[in-house]
C-alpha cells in the first residue's frame, strides 16, 4: 500500500500525521524518564530502608550470636542487592533506550522538514502551471470577444450604404487584425493547457507520490524503532530477573537457616552463670545456741538471684554498665568494642583473671584471651621464621644485605614471643585453677620458672621494658600460675594425659630398679631412650648463646650441636641433651631443630 497512490489528495493530512508521530516519540521519552526516576527512587528507598534496619555498632555482638538476627541481616543484604538491580534497569534504560529515542526524534524532524520542502516545491510548480493556464485562457477569452466585436462592426459597416468604401475597408482590416489576435491567444491557450495537463499528471503520478513515499518510509521507520525500543525496555527488565530471583532465593535460604534450638543454646552460652542451683534453706532453731550458717555448701553465693552479674534481673547493674561502659552483659546494648575491652582485653573494671565474673562467663573470657595470645604468638613466630630465612639468604649472598642487621630484630622477636608465651601460660593457669585441675605438664616441668626465652633474669626485665604494649611478668606473684601451663584439655583429654604421666612414672621407677647396664645414649640416637624414657628424636644447633638462669634449663653456646629429646609442647621450651650428657630445657626460639622423622618422610 502506497500513500502516493491511495492518499494522493491528502498531503496536508499526511503532514499533520507525521507531526503527531514525532510528538508521540517525545511523549515516549518523557515516559521512559519518569519510569527511570521511579526505579531510582524505589532503589533509593529500599537502600534507605536497609540502612535504617542495619544492626548498629552496639548491636553487632547480638547479630553474631543468634540465627534469627544473622539471617535477618542476610535478608537485608539480599534486599540491598535487589535494589541495585532496579538501579541497573534505570541506568540501562537511560543509557540505551532514551538515547536512541532522542536520536530518532532528531532524525525524523530533519527528514520531515526535507520532505515537506520537496512537497511544497512540487505543489508550487503545479500552481504556477495552473496560473499560466488561467492567464492564457483569460487572454484567449478577451481576444475572442474583441474578434467577435470587430466582426460585428465590419458587418454593420458593410451593410451601411452611407459609409464610404475606405471606411468599410478600414473596418474590414480591423476585423482581420482582431481575428488574428484571437487565433494567437487560442493557440497559446491550447499550448499552455497541454503543458499544464502534463505538469498535473507528473505531479499526481510521480512527484507527489515520491514525496509521500519518503514520508511513509519515515513513519514506518519510526514505528519499527518504537517497536524495537519497547522490546528493549522489556529485555532490560528481563535481564535482571535472574538476579532478582537469586536474591529472593537467598532470602528463602536465610529463612531456612533460622534455628530456634541453636538460638536457645546461644542464650544459654551467653548468660549461663555456672552457679549451681541453691539447696534448700535449713531450719534455724533459735533454741539452739549454735549459729547456723545459711550459706550453701555447694558454693552458690547467698542471695545469688540478685547478686549474680550479667543476668537479666540485675537491672540496676545493667543501667550502671550502660552509663559507665564497663558492663559485660548489657543485653543488646554493649558494643563490640566494649565487649572486647572487657572480655578480650583486661578492662579497668574487670580483674585480670576475670574472677569477678560468673564461672561460665569467666571460662569463656579466659578461653578467648588464650586464643588471642595463640594468634599473636603464631603471627610473631611466622615473622621470626621469615627473618631467619632472610638471614640465611643474606649469609649465602652478602650482596643482598647484612645478616648482622637482623640479629637485633630476631632477638627482640624471640623476647616478644617469650613474653607472650609467659602471659598465655598465666591465663592457662587461671583456667586450670578454675577447673580445679593440676597442669598436665606441671609434674614434668615443675622446675621451670616463669621466665621465658631470655639469657638471664636481667635480660628478661630489659626485654619486658623494651617492648611496649607487652604485659609485665611478675615472678612468684600470689595466685598467678607461673609454671609451664599448656592449654587446659577437656575431661577426656585430661584423664588420658594423666594416665600417660602415670605410665611414665611407672616406667621410670621400673628402670631405676633394674640393675642391668643401659645401652649408651649416643650409640643409636634414633632408637635409644634416656634414663627417664625420652627417645632421641633429632638434633639441633644453637642460634644464640643462652645462660641457664633457671633450674631445669641448660646453658649453650652459639653454634653448639645437641640432641633433641622432646619437642616444644607449645610453651616455648625444648628438652635437649648435650654431648657432656647434661640435659635440660632451652628456649625453642634460640635453636634450629632437625627431626629424624623428617628424613623418613
Amino acid at each position: 500500500m502506497s500513500w502516493g497512490i491511495e492518499l494522493w489528495d491528502q498531503y496536508d493530512t499526511i503532514a499533520s500525521h507525521t507531526q503527531k508521530g514525532i510528538d508521540f516519540c517525545e511523549r515516549f521519552t518523557h515516559f521512559l524518564k519518569d519510569r527511570c526516576a521511579i526505579e531510582l527512587k524505589y532503589a533509593s528507598e529500599l537502600k534507605k530502608l536497609v540502612k535504617n534496619y542495619q544492626p548498629k555498632k552496639k548491636e553487632e555482638e547480638e547479630y553474631q550470636q543468634y540465627s534469627w538476627a544473622v539471617k535477618f541481616w542476610e535478608v537485608l543484604k539480599e534486599l540491598h542487592d535487589l535494589a541495585g538491580q532496579h538501579e541497573v534497569i534505570a541506568e540501562n534504560t537511560q543509557g540505551q533506550v532514551i538515547k536512541d529515542v532522542q536520536i530518532l526524534i532528531g532524525e525524523m524532524k530533519q527528514q520531515r522538514r526535507k520532505d515537506l520542502q520537496d512537497g511544497a516545491k512540487v505543489q508550487d510548480t503545479l500552481k504556477d502551471s495552473l496560473a499560466k493556464l488561467d492567464k492564457s485562457r483569460k487572454n484567449y477569452e478577451k481576444a475572442f470577444k474583441m474578434a467577435e466585436k470587430a466582426t460585428d462592426d465590419y458587418r454593420k459597416a458593410d451593410a451601411d450604404i452611407n459609409l464610404s468604401r475606405a471606411e468599410v475597408e478600414k473596418t474590414r482590416n480591423q476585423m482581420m487584425i482582431k481575428n488574428n489576435q484571437c487565433d494567437e491567444s487560442k493557440n497559446e491557450y491550447a499550448a499552455q493547457l497541454q503543458q499544464t495537463n502534463q505538469h498535473q499528471r507528473d505531479h499526481y503520478t510521480q512527484q507527489m507520490p515520491a514525496v509521500f513515499q519518503q514520508m511513509q518510509s519515515m513513519e514506518e521507520n519510526r514505528i519499527n524503532k518504537i517497536k524495537s525500543m519497547v522490546r528493549q525496555v522489556a529485555d532490560i527488565e528481563r535481564s535482571v530477573i535472574p538476579i532478582i530471583n537469586t536474591c529472593i532465593d537467598g532470602m528463602v535460604k536465610a529463612s531456612d537457616g533460622i534455628s530456634a534450638e541453636e538460638d536457645s543454646k546461644a542464650v544459654i552460652d551467653k548468660f549461663k552463670s555456672g552457679f549451681p542451683i541453691p539447696e534448700d534453706i535449713p531450719f534455724e532453731d533459735l533454741s539452739n545456741a549454735s549459729v547456723i550458717d545459711t550459706s550453701n555448701a555447694n558454693g552458690t553465693p547467698k542471695n545469688s538471684l540478685d547478686s549474680r552479674k550479667g543476668t537479666v534481673s540485675d537491672k540496676k547493674r545493667n543501667k550502671k554498665d550502660k552509663k559507665g561502659g564497663g558492663g559485660l552483659f548489657g543485653i543488646f546494648s554493649s558494643s563490640k568494642a566494649t565487649i572486647n575491652k572487657i572480655i578480650g582485653l583486661l578492662g579497668e573494671e574487670s580483674k585480670e583473671d576475670f574472677s569477678d565474673l560468673p564461672p561460665n562467663q569467666q571460662r569463656k573470657a579466659l578461653n578467648k584471651k588464650i586464643e588471642e595470645f595463640k594468634k599473636e604468638i603464631a603471627r610473631e613466630t611466622a615473622e621470626r621464621e621469615g627473618m631467619l630465612k632472610m638471614k640465611d639468604v643474606y649469609v649465602n649472598n652478602p650482596a643482598l644485605g647484612d645478616p648482622n642487621a637482623l640479629e637485633k630484630k630476631i632477638e627482640e622477636n624471640a623476647l616478644k614471643i617469650d613474653s607472650l608465651q609467659a602471659e598465655m601460660r598465666k591465663f592457662q593457669g587461671y583456667l586450670a585453677n578454675m577447673d580445679g585441675k593440676p597442669s598436665p605438664a606441671g609434674q614434668r616441668r615443675s622446675s621451670l620458672s616463669d621466665d621465658s626465652i631470655s639469657q638471664s633474669s636481667t635480660n628478661m626485665e630489659m626485654s619486658q621494658t623494651s617492648i611496649p604494649g607487652q604485659p609485665q611478668i611478675v615472678p612468684n606473684e600470689p595466685e598467678v600460675y607461673t609454671e609451664d601451663w599448656p592449654e587446659p584439655p577437656s575431661d577426656e583429654e585430661f584423664e588420658e594425659e594423666r594416665a600417660v604421666e602415670l605410665r611414665k612414672k611407672e616406667d621410670k621407677k621400673a628402670i631405676d630398679d633394674e640393675d642391668g647396664d643401659h645401652v649408651g645414649e649416643f650409640d643409636h640416637p634414633e632408637g635409644d631412650f634416656d634414663e627417664e624414657g625420652y627417645p632421641v628424636i633429632g638434633t639441633c644447633r644453637a642460634l644464640y648463646p643462652y645462660e641457664a638462669g633457671n633450674e631445669g634449663s641448660v646453658a649453650m653456646g652459639e653454634g653448639e650441636e645437641m640432641f633433641v629429646l622432646e619437642q616444644d609442647q607449645g610453651d616455648g621450651w625444648t628438652r635437649v641433651r648435650k654431648h657432656d650428657n647434661s640435659e635440660g630445657f632451652v628456649p625453642t626460639s634460640y635453636i634450629q631443630c632437625h627431626f629424624y622423622d623428617q628424613d623418613e618422610v
